[in-house]
């Protein structure tokens, strides 16, 4: 007994974390098929500790009776591929910026809205939040039900992983090369990443927005509440797995860091660490591989009326991407939206 999965850009950093995070979870699969473009179809991808995938081309896959399709080969092949996908029955989870802001697609982390997933169906499309904005909106949800947020104020420090395999991999060469006095090559970046930070991810907007920064704007928005005003810096960081978010919090009614703390610590998917002295924080290089968001540096603003600081930490690979999307399809069979498994 199980559900027939795709997973889609099954080659890409989120693709393969997909199908870690389905093993990982047990989640109740049938068949698991592996979708990528023409040039990666033969290619071998691991589901779980024991089973080889062989890659097929997406463009000639029949998507009749699949159950999921988790979805992360980029907007413009989603843009193509998720409502066909749709239409032959699947309930399609897509992880690419194309459908966020449709009003007919649910924008869903499950621990802050899933009750927005009974509007599926209107085109069988699930959207997957930005990977910035799926840890911060996690980390906000407990504190707004308890004490209203009026504003946010956030600064990314976004690993590289976030920009793919090419990303990661420039990081590394450019570290490499400097160490032995090479020429530092840009590729992928518009400037040196290694050794460096980056204010600029995705294009710039008119109002001099990056394309990252509106996401956790709009998005945020959509998930938790159109009332509450956000203004973001988004930064890239010489960091492989992990984003990290230092989030200044504007409230309507007062709230203290310890009411604050017992909230988040009763909140599902959310680790406190927070211990005034050296290491009781959290840092990137230690939550990689984990599915929390992990929250630290819980403190008052005396600077507003009602503020708080948090530092929010999360695997954006797994909880930003692969794992979120994996939860959504879990609540989908938990609360009826699909049905029983074949």
């Amino acid at each position: 007994m199980g559900y027939k999965v795709a997973v889609v850009g099954a080659t890409g950093n989120v693709g393969r974390e997909m199908l870690q995070t389905l093993a990982d979870r047990n989640f109740p699969v049938s068949e698991v098929v592996a979708l990528a473009s023409e040039r990666s179809t033969g290619q071998q991808v691991s589901f779980g500790e024991d089973q080889v995938l062989k890659v097929q081309d997406l463009a000639k896959f029949d998507f009749s009776g699949t159950d999921f399709v988790l979805s992360s080969p980029g907007a413009k092949v989603s843009a193509q591929f998720a409502p066909k996908a749709a239409a032959a029955g699947a309930c399609v989870i897509d992880n690419t910026s194309h459908f966020r802001m449709d009003p007919d697609v649910p924008l869903v982390v499950p621990e802050v809205n899933p009750h927005h997933l009974s509007g599926w169906r209107k085109k069988g499309i699930i959207a997957n939040p930005n990977c910035s904005t799926i840890q911060m909106v996690v980390a906000l949800k407990p504190l707004h039900d308890l004490a209203k947020i009026r504003r946010v104020v956030v600064s990314t420090y976004q690993s590289v992983s976030g920009g793919g395999k090419e990303a990661m991999d420039e990081l590394f060469t450019q570290t490499r090369a400097i160490y032995v006095n090479d020429p530092v090559e840009k590729k992928k970046f518009t400037k040196q990443i290694a050794f460096n930070v980056i204010p600029h991810i995705d294009v710039f907007m008119d109002d001099g927005m990056t394309k990252e920064e509106w996401k956790m704007v709009v998005e945020t928005k959509k998930i938790l509440d159109p009332a509450i005003k956000v203004t973001a810096t988004a930064v890239r960081v010489p960091v492989f797995i992990g984003h990290s978010e230092a989030i200044n919090i504007e409230f309507e009614n007062p709230i203290t860091a310890d009411e604050a703390r017992r909230a988040l610590r009763a909140f599902p998917g959310i680790s406190v660490v927070d211990h005034r002295q050296d290491e009781g924080y959290v840092t990137p290089v230690e939550i990689a591989g984990e599915d929390n968001v992990f929250i630290s540096r819980i403190r008052e603003d005396s600077t507003v009326e009602n503020g708080l600081n948090l530092w929010v930490v999360a695997d954006n690979l797994r909880k930003g991407a692969a794992l979120n999307a994996v939860q959504i399809a879990e609540v989908m069979i938990r609360d009826g939206h699909i049905g029983p498994a074949d």
